[in-house]
């Protein structure tokens, strides 16, 4: 092949001869004639369609989905498209850059498929409003034939107002989300000490919810900050904030002020910690947001009557929060945190020698993902897949933003070889000194006992979706070896996402956490008699 080839003619040679395998044309994408050009990145699905329309309502596919939680039999495809004219076809390189193969190696049969010019490069983190797809197509593998040519035609609509609810959303929720309305407040401040690490203006977002009777009386109260797992956001935490406000409206829950953090941001979730990549998060809820609060809402201002939880990666956050800023907190609700003790990274010990997190010693894979005793999806594919959609944003993209020091070309190292599942010595040996929280505890305990001892109430299944009760046995055993005392409360059977049911209320253990807060700050008050008992596993004899 000529040296002299352009260099858009070789990769178009290159993306025609991968598919040679293929009979008829190559698959094509296209804008329609009067759209104005786009880029971003190019994701093709293709998944079995009785899987399909097994999953679509109505048997009607509208959605062509590929991902680690069960509907991942297809293959997803992806590719960066540095720019995309208007009635031009654009190749698809379906080989290169696919999981868990490329279009040519796909078992024979019949695929819906579907194609996502993922504008914003978002999606590893949940995006959609800036998606321009096409309208799933059924087509059949292994026959010969030309591939079908996707038009680019759907958009999704704008996102709108905080308050301009989804038109699908339940009554019953629309009617308690705008009853909040007068009670949740916008909150909205710029850090400057995140805006100098940035160079530009950086907001910290969230909503306050103002318990019932605020706007005309002088009572302080209680505060606790609250943030989201992976994948939230400022809009969808408006829902959580209404249901706060609407728990003590009808008195199931203490009168508070709560505040729901905004935790996401263009590298995954910040998780309100001091990064070299993210910038210093954590400084900047402490020294900035926090104070600012105060000054604007009647908080009792002291640590004894401030606390903060969160669920997942939020778990993890309030639980850093806690134990990085004892001072700051009067005590800390994390559920299902991320790994807390990365001698269980969600089932890889990160510190063992020649560390995977691919592979065991023994060879065999390590699950990341289960419902109960069945497992859903491997770290090697949920990594790889997360590789295809982009290299932004994702979860194990995320963790390396917040834990990772700085490469020599300015991007977090990564913690693994995404490819072999290798792990790095020197990026694991920089995330246990700075982040891992059993080490910080059991190295630092003589200065963190006085401020943080009895602060720590961890709750989550022993059934976790994640595995993220492993870590959670570690903290407590490395928290017991140090004298320290400790909360921690496994649910049986629970999983990721059912922790919060208790009987039939499916939000029982928010309230539960919600009165162990106010009897901190107002040790007198009487719990409620019908407050349920959180379910835990009997001791270990």
């Amino acid at each position: 092949m000529s040296k002299s080839m352009p260099r858009h003619a070789l990769a178009l040679a290159l993306i025609v001869a991968s598919q040679s395998a293929l009979a008829g044309t190559p698959l094509r994408v296209e804008l329609p004639a009067g759209s104005a050009a786009a880029s971003g990145r190019l994701l093709v699905s293709l998944q079995p369609a009785a899987e399909a329309e097994k999953a679509a309502k109505d048997g009607k596919v509208t959605q062509v989905e590929v991902s680690p939680f069960g509907r991942s039999n297809g293959a997803l495809i992806g590719m960066d498209v540095p720019g995309l004219d208007a009635g031009k076809a654009f190749v698809v390189d379906t080989e290169t850059v696919a999981y868990p193969t490329g279009l040519a190696a796909l078992p024979a049969g019949d695929y819906y498929i579907q194609a996502v010019l993922d504008t914003a490069r978002d999606n590893n983190y949940g995006g959609s409003s800036d998606d321009i797809s096409s309208t799933p197509q059924k087509i059949t593998l292994g026959k010969g034939g030309d591939l079908p040519l996707l038009m680019l035609d759907q958009r999704e609509a704008a996102p709108g107002d905080y308050w301009d609810l989804p038109k699908g959303m339940p009554e019953v929720m629309r009617t308690q989300v705008l009853a909040a309305k007068p009670h949740v407040k916008l909150l909205d401040i710029v850090s400057p000490k995140l805006s100098a690490f940035w160079g530009r203006p950086i907001h910290m977002r969230g909503w306050v919810v103002l318990p019932p009777g605020y706007d005309t009386g002088k009572t302080r109260y209680p505060i606790a900050y609250s943030t989201h797992g992976f994948g939230g956001n400022l809009r969808n935490s408006l829902y959580p904030a209404a249901s706060a406000s609407a728990s003590m409206e009808k008195g199931e829950t203490p009168p508070m002020i709560w505040v729901f953090l905004d935790e996401s941001s263009a590298t995954g979730t910040h998780e309100f910690a001091d990064s070299v990549n993210n910038g210093p998060w954590g400084a900047a809820l402490t020294e900035e947001l926090i104070p600012q609060v105060d000054r604007d809402y009647r908080t009792d201002g002291k640590p004894a009557s401030r606390f903060v939880t969160g669920h997942s990666s939020g778990g993890w956050a309030s639980l850093w929060l806690q134990v990085r800023y004892p001072k700051v907190f009067g005590g800390g609700w994390p559920t299902s945190p991320d790994p807390s003790d990365f001698h269980d990274f969600t089932g890889a010990d990160l510190y063992a020698p020649n560390a995977n997190v691919y592979r065991r010693a023994d060879g065999s894979q390590i699950p990341l993902v289960r419902d109960h005793a069945k497992v859903i999806a491997s770290f090697e594919q949920f990594a790889k897949l997360e590789e295809v959609t982009g290299p932004v944003g994702g979860q194990m993209a995320s963790f390396e933003w917040v834990f990772s020091p700085r490469g020599t070309d300015g991007r977090p190292m990564q913690m693994f070889d995404r490819r072999t599942g290798a792990v790095d010595p020197q990026v694991v040996a920089y995330w246990r000194d700075h982040y891992d929280v059993a080490h910080r505890i059991t190295t630092q305990w003589n200065t963190l006992k006085p401020d943080l001892d009895g602060k720590v109430h961890l709750i989550v299944g022993t059934a976790d979706t994640f595995y993220l009760d492993g870590a959670a046995r570690k903290l407590e055993a490395a928290m017991k070896s140090v004298g320290a005392k400790t909360d921690f409360r496994f649910v049986p059977d629970r999983t990721h996402g059912d922790l919060y049911v208790i009987g039939s209320d499916r939000r029982a253990l928010s309230r539960v956490i919600a009165w162990e807060m106010y009897r901190v700050a107002r040790p007198d008050a009487k719990l409620p008699a019908d407050l349920p008992k959180v379910p835990v596993e009997a001791p270990a004899k």
